[in-house]
C-alpha cells in the first residue's frame, strides 16, 4: 500500500514538474520574441566591463545599498531565493526518483549544517517579507501609492510577499515533522526507509516539541502536505513571476550586462536625421552612421509604438521591478507634473504584452490601431521630462526610462510637429541661426560693438 502510494506520488510529481517547465519555457520564448520585436542595437564589445557591471549591479545589488536597511532585507530575500534552490534541487530529485532527502547520506554532517543555514536564511526571508508588507500597506510609503500603483501592481507585490512567507512556513513544517519521524523508525518499515537521521536543524528543530504528540500517520500526512505545498508553490511561483514585475529576478542579469556603458548624459544621434543633415550640408551618403532602413521603407523619426523602440528598451521594460526609485527622484514628478518614469516603463511593458498576444493570435501583420504613445503615454507626461537622468541614476538594475521618453518626444516633434509653440520657435532659430535665439549669426557680437561704441562716446 505504501509502495503504491509512493509510485502515485512519483507519477503525479513528474506530471506537475513537466507541465510547469513546459509553461515556463513557452512563456520565456514569448518574452524573448517580444523583446526581439525591437529595432537592432549593438551592445556587444567590452565584455570585461559588462561582466563587472552585471556582477556589481545584479549579483551584488550595489545600488540597493544606497538605502542600507532596505538593501539588507532585499539582499536577504534574494540570497535566500538563490541558495535555497539547492534544497529545491534535492526535493525535485526526490520527487522524480522516489527517494527522500537524497543528499543526506552523501553529505553526512555537512547536510545538517547546510539545511540549518538554509533555514536561517528562510527565517530572514520571512522577517523581511513581513517588514516589506507592513511598509507597503501600513506605512504607505509615497512611492508605493502613486497613481500607477493602484490595483493590480499593488496586489501583485503583496501576493508575492505572502507567497514567500507561505513557502518558508511550509519548509519549516516539512523539516519539523521530518525530525520527529526520524525518531519513529521502529513503528513502520516505510518510516525507517524514508526518514534518515539528519541531526537537528536550526529553526525547525524548535518545533519538534509541538509535533511530538502527533501520531505517526498524522505526521507523515503533515510532512507530505508541506512537501507538496513547498515544491508545487515554488513551481507556481516560477511561472507566476514571468507574468509579474518579479521577472527582474531573471532579467536583471542580461539587462545589466547589456547596460549602456557611455556617460548617462550622452544622447545618441538619430541615424536617419544624421543622414538627412549630411546630405543637406553636401557631405552626402549615410555619413558616419549607417541608416538601416530599406530603400522601400519610409523612414520614421522617433517612436510611436513599442516596435519603434530598440530591443534593449524592451528588455528594460520587462526588467522593471516597479520599485519606484526612478519616480521618487524625478524632479517633474516631485513638482506635481504628470510624468512618472516608472509608469513609462509599465506602459511600455503592458503595450508590448498586448502586441505580442496580438501577433500570436493574428500573425506578424497584426495591427489594432493602437500605439504606446497616445493610448498608453500622453504628450503632457512626456513633455514634462527635464532629461536630467536622475531616473537612470536611481535604477538598481540600469534601466533607462529616458531613452523611451526621448524617442517618443522625437516622434511628437518630427512626425507630428506638435511640440509647444516655444519649442517650435527655438527649433526654427536653430535651423535658421544655428542658435536657439532669434538673431542671425552675423549679429551675434553686435552687443559687444554697441558697448564699444558707447565707451568711445564717453
Amino acid at each position: 500500500m505504501e509502495n503504491t502510494f509512493q509510485i502515485i506520488q512519483q507519477v503525479a510529481f513528474a506530471a506537475v514538474f513537466l507541465t510547469a517547465n513546459y509553461i515556463m519555457i513557452k512563456r520565456f520564448l514569448f518574452i524573448r520574441r517580444n523583446i526581439l520585436l525591437g529595432k537592432p542595437e549593438d551592445r556587444s564589445g567590452n565584455f570585461v566591463q559588462r561582466f563587472k557591471t552585471m556582477v556589481m549591479m545584479a549579483l551584488g545589488q550595489k545600488q540597493m545599498f544606497d538605502r542600507p536597511l532596505a538593501g539588507i532585507m532585499h539582499f536577504t530575500i534574494y540570497a535566500g531565493f538563490l541558495l535555497i534552490n539547492v534544497e529545491v534541487l534535492e526535493i525535485v530529485l526526490d520527487g522524480l526518483l522516489g527517494t527522500h532527502r537524497l543528499f543526506a547520506p552523501l553529505f553526512g554532517s555537512f547536510y545538517t549544517f547546510l539545511i540549518s543555514f538554509f533555514e536561517i536564511l528562510a527565517f530572514g526571508v520571512v522577517v523581511s517579507c513581513v517588514i516589506f508588507f507592513s511598509r507597503r500597506n501600513l506605512l504607505k510609503l509615497p512611492r508605493f501609492t502613486k497613481p500607477e500603483m493602484k490595483g493590480w501592481p499593488t496586489l501583485d507585490a503583496n501576493l508575492i510577499l505572502v507567497w514567500e512567507i507561505v513557502l518558508m512556513c511550509a519548509l519549516f513544517n516539512m523539516n519539523g515533522t521530518d525530525l520527529v519521524l526520524q525518531t519513529r523508525a521502529g513503528e513502520s518499515a516505510y518510516v525507517a526507509e524514508h526518514y534518515h537521521q539528519t541531526g537537528q536543524f536550526a529553526i525547525s528543530g524548535t518545533f519538534v516539541g509541538f509535533f511530538e504528540n502527533f501520531s505517526t500517520p498524522t505526521l507523515i500526512a503533515l510532512e507530505r502536505i508541506a512537501w507538496w505545498i513547498h515544491i508545487v508553490g515554488i513551481l507556481i511561483f516560477a511561472i507566476y513571476i514571468t507574468y509579474s514585475k518579479h521577472l527582474h529576478i531573471f532579467l536583471a542579469f542580461p539587462n545589466t550586462f547589456f547596460s549602456n556603458l557611455t556617460p548617462h548624459g550622452k544622447m545618441e544621434n538619430m541615424p536617419s536625421v544624421t543622414n538627412e543633415v549630411n546630405i543637406m550640408l553636401g557631405i552626402g551618403g549615410a555619413g558616419e552612421e549607417e541608416v538601416s532602413q530599406d530603400d522601400s521603407e519610409v523612414p520614421t523619426f522617433g517612436a510611436k509604438d513599442v516596435t519603434d523602440l530598440t530591443w534593449k528598451n524592451l528588455l528594460d521594460a520587462y526588467s522593471c521591478t516597479e520599485c519606484g526609485r526612478c519616480t521618487s527622484v524625478c524632479p517633474a514628478n516631485q513638482t506635481g507634473k504628470l510624468l512618472s518614469p516608472r509608469k513609462i516603463m509599465m506602459d511600455t511593458r503592458n503595450r508590448l504584452e498586448e502586441v505580442g498576444k496580438g501577433i500570436d493570435k493574428n500573425g506578424k501583420e497584426f495591427s489594432d490601431d493602437k500605439s504606446l504613445y497616445g493610448d498608453y503615454t500622453t504628450k503632457e507626461e512626456l513633455m514634462a521630462c527635464t532629461t536630467c537622468n536622475a531616473c537612470v541614476e536611481a535604477c538598481p538594475i540600469n534601466i533607462n526610462p529616458l531613452e523611451i521618453i526621448l524617442q517618443q518626444r522625437r516622434y511628437i516633434a518630427m512626425e507630428e510637429s506638435s511640440t509647444p509653440a516655444s519649442w517650435n520657435a527655438m527649433f526654427t532659430n536653430i535651423e535658421n541661426n544655428f542658435a536657439p535665439w532669434a538673431f542671425p549669426a552675423s549679429e551675434r557680437f553686435k552687443w559687444a560693438e554697441e558697448i564699444q561704441q558707447n565707451e568711445d562716446k564717453q
